[in-house]
């Protein structure tokens, strides 16, 4: 009987964890999306990237201390990211993204932590699948294409105004730098993804691992970014936008993703997460659009 009963809360649990991995990993999709547009709007107004970076990872590591007490970090692939951003907008950057689970899934196949099996139905997929989504990348960061013009834009256009951060800064606006960094990025976060999945079997406590994570990446961001921007005032963040984007990227798209995270790769493995990327391309797309007055184009 107690085998019986075992064997039912066992069940009953992969249950639940089938359910809650997928559901999760949506939830760090909806926090990407938040995150890309209040950051974006943030270096509109001349925030520094290595700044927001700073003061992100110092939140992230206040969320999740409470929960307990990683020694590699993700610096280079979000200050990447940061960077690539603010060159170019939140909805050409979302769709590097997708690049993510690629390049994981490659690297994981050369480090024989993942099995191609091109003999299998499964394989094949996975190399159509990796075909199509370098293939969707190339084409939208190379082909310029007509404008469409599908809803009315740029809602927020008042209250933007009134801040200041309506139009990026010119200086820092160059599609071609700006991608360059986001493939970097891409490749950057595709290592760490490897790494979390070694670091999760020899060091399996989460929220100790990412607040030590989040802690060396305020050290590493706030060095890099004291090189970076030595006016003091950069790194003054008043009580308006630029507060709310660092408590949201902290809060959210730092400490709780993370945790979450670490979690699925624990669970499924590398490239799990990273699966989920696609679904913050659209909605991210339409609310770059709609609300920050993005183009929207055939191609980039």
């Amino acid at each position: 009987m107690s085998v019986d009963v075992a064997g039912a809360e066992k069940k009953q649990l992969l249950l639940a964890e089938g359910l809650l991995l997928p559901a999760s990993m949506v939830l760090v999709q909806a926090f990407t999306v938040g995150a890309l547009l209040l950051s974006k709007v943030a270096f509109n107004v001349g925030m520094a990237p290595f700044v927001l970076l700073a003061y992100r990872n110092l939140i992230g590591s206040i969320t999740v201390a409470p929960f307990a007490f990683y020694f590699e970090r993700i610096v280079l692939a979000m200050g990447l990211h940061y960077y690539g951003l603010r060159a170019t907008n939140a909805g050409y950057t979302v769709n590097f993204l997708n690049v993510i689970p690629v390049v994981t899934f490659i690297i994981a196949v050369i480090l024989r932590m993942e099995k191609l099996k091109i003999a299998t139905c499964l394989g094949k997929m996975k190399v159509f699948g990796t075909m199509s989504c370098v293939g969707g990348t190339m084409v939208i960061s190379l082909y310029k294409g007509k404008l469409l013009h599908l809803w009315p834009t740029h809602l927020l256009k008042p209250q933007l105004q009134a801040v200041g951060a309506v139009s990026s800064v010119p200086d820092h606006h160059n599609m071609l730098i700006g991608t360059l960094f986001l493939a970097g990025s891409s490749l950057s976060y595709a290592f760490w993804f490897i790494i979390q999945a070694r670091v999760s079997k020899e060091f399996p406590s989460k929220y100790f691992s990412t607040m030590l994570a989040c802690v060396s990446g305020t050290v590493q961001a706030m060095v890099i970014g004291a090189i970076l921007n030595r006016d003091p005032l950069a790194w003054a963040v008043k009580w308006d936008l630029q507060l709310l984007t660092v408590i949201y990227s902290g809060v959210f798209n730092t400490g709780v993703t993370f945790c979450l995270i670490s979690w699925a790769v624990a669970r499924r493995g590398p490239t799990y997460p990273s699966m989920f990327n696609s679904l913050a391309l659209i909605v991210t797309m339409i609310l770059d659009s709609v609300l920050l007055g993005t183009d929207v184009s055939v191609g980039r």
